[in-house]
């Protein structure tokens, strides 16, 4: 697994939504999610933990910059949620966020801007010029679909400024640690051994101050640790999905 990326995630590019430039597009909704199902960590907002938690294990990104990411698959180009079409294998599946908004998302036009503008990645195949779908302009105006994808995003970009809230106050703390998982597979001489995350370092959360224990108790950050830690016991569930679809791992290595 690597460090929060700088470039979004799935995007190919990025082009600022207008009314004039694209008055007559549409939007095309789609069961699939093809840029998904190659992917096995995505990024969360602290939010979707309690949701996720009941799912998929929830992990941080390695690095001082790290981000929480929920596991669809444990090693690199492994997505056990979806078939290889990007289609859900189980409807009950949490969908994160991060993967609903695609192919929008709030960006600044220039590096000095002010103000976000809704974008959208030019290259999906669910907008466009087509002669279906659902108009995202009406006579100049945005329709209903546009102003809700509008309010997604900016709920969206909400979460994340509250996330990175959430990891400032885990770093303040000093909770993370490396994180390792071994799994022993019948018939197989070597464990497969999984690397390169962080978790929340259990010991140190239960060794601290009283003070300290109250804080993140009463602004609700002590349930959402321990929503990732209690998620963590999803690794198994992932491994043995991964043995069932036969994307089986190679022993020893790191996401």
């Amino acid at each position: 697994m690597a460090s929060a990326p700088q470039l979004p995630l799935f995007y190919n590019g990025l082009e600022p939504l207008s009314s004039e430039t694209h008055a007559n597009y549409k939007v095309q909704p789609s069961t699939v999610a093809p840029f998904l199902a190659n992917q096995h960590a995505i990024p969360l907002t602290v939010e979707e933990f309690p949701l996720v938690q009941r799912h998929m294990p929830i992990v941080f990104s390695s690095g001082d910059d790290a981000i929480p990411l929920a596991l669809m698959g444990l090693n690199e180009g492994v997505n056990v949620f979806l078939d290889d079409s990007g289609k859900l294998l189980e409807e009950t599946i949490y969908v994160p966020a991060y993967v609903r908004r695609y192919p929008y998302m709030l960006a600044r036009l220039t590096p000095d801007a002010q103000e976000l503008s809704l974008c959208f990645d030019p290259t999906s195949p669910t907008i466009g010029a087509f002669d279906q779908g659902d108009a995202l302009f009406e006579n100049g105006q945005p329709t209903e679909l546009t102003r809700n994808i509008l309010q997604f995003n900016e709920n969206f970009e909400q979460a994340a400024a509250r996330t990175a809230q959430f990891m400032n106050e885990v770093r303040e703390l000093g909770l993370l640690m490396e994180g390792e998982v071994s799994i022993q597979q019948d018939g197989v001489e070597q464990p497969f051994v999984y690397r390169g995350f962080q978790m929340v370092d259990e010991q140190k959360l239960v060794d601290l101050r009283g003070d300290q224990l109250r804080k993140i108790s009463q602004s609700g950050l002590l349930p959402l640790l321990y929503a990732h830690l209690f998620s963590l016991s999803l690794m198994r569930d992932i491994f043995a999905r991964q043995v069932r679809l036969g994307k089986m791992p190679q022993p020893q290595l790191t996401m």
